[in-house]
């Protein structure tokens, strides 16, 4: 039992997983200011993936509070054919510290005729970690909730952020992270796990070599599957491919165009 938890303790410092004693920072490797991702979107409709929209994740340099910061954001649409059956329009933002600490989180979700808003705001007094939560419900009414979790929280897209820029030298399959997750107005556990290297062919015509990794959510002693990246096993880790197991069905993005790319794809097969 020492042993694992020992095993365990590496690896989250390694990973970038920090205690809430020590500062949530990490170093950008992977991406720079002005990065354009564009993606197809499919869902699955009666066992044939079918396009249905498109969806764009873009990060700048910004500011946040008068400070430098990285905004980024993760846009879906449905095509206007595809909202006669289903319309999803969902907005993730984020805004992190140039060295990749989580400050400020919005989900702003239209599925059909449901609409929800979640909200995280983080700071950390005196070393801490501290996260106020916000959500307004389907039927407009809202909900506030305050949290002082003892480790580094992160929402979907801080938390992709920084695993860009962990270094895979040396991961095996298998390999898991856990940490905390901002969920509505709750910190829940979740979990990276790395499913191993693969070829994917993105919506551009070329082949990459990748990296997956699974971002799973587990709570009441259930696990489930959110999203699985497929990242280029290059020094920018762009997620060719997305894999979205909604509520309503399964979703698949790929990559379409990428602007503004730190570094060469060097993951780029024949």
């Amino acid at each position: 039992m020492k042993i694992r938890k020992l095993i365990l303790a590496i690896a989250l410092i390694v990973m970038g997983v920090c205690s809430a004693q020590a500062q949530c920072k990490f170093k950008n490797t992977a991406f720079k200011s002005g990065e354009f991702l564009t993606y197809n979107l499919y869902f699955n409709w009666k066992f044939v993936w079918v396009k249905v929209g498109n969806a764009s994740m873009s990060t700048v340099e910004s500011r946040y509070h008068g400070k430098s910061a990285y905004r980024s954001s993760l846009i879906t649409r449905t095509s206007e054919s595809a909202d006669k059956f289903f319309s999803m329009r969902d907005t993730l933002l984020c805004y992190n510290t140039t060295e990749l600490e989580p400050l400020y989180f919005r989900k702003g979700a239209r599925e059909s005729d449901r609409y929800t808003v979640d909200e995280a705001f983080y700071s950390y007094p005196n070393g801490k970690v501290h996260v106020k939560q916000h959500r307004q419900k389907k039927d407009g009414t809202h909900v506030w909730k305050t949290h002082t979790p003892e480790a580094c929280t992160f929402d979907m897209i801080s938390i992709f952020l920084r695993a860009r820029s962990f270094n895979p030298e040396g991961w095996k399959k298998g390999n898991r992270i856990s940490f905390p997750i901002t969920d509505g107005v709750k910190i829940i556990n979740a979990v990276l796990e790395y499913k191993g290297k693969t070829t994917i062919k993105a919506d551009n015509g070329h082949k990459y070599r990748c990296l997956q990794l699974s971002y799973i959510e587990r709570e009441n002693h259930k696990e489930k599957e959110i999203v699985r990246f497929f990242v280029t096993d290059d020094e920018n880790h762009v997620p060719v491919r997305l894999d979205m197991f909604l509520k309503f069905g399964s979703a698949k993005a790929f990559l379409v165009g990428a602007k503004g790319v730190k570094g060469k794809m060097t993951s780029q097969v024949k």
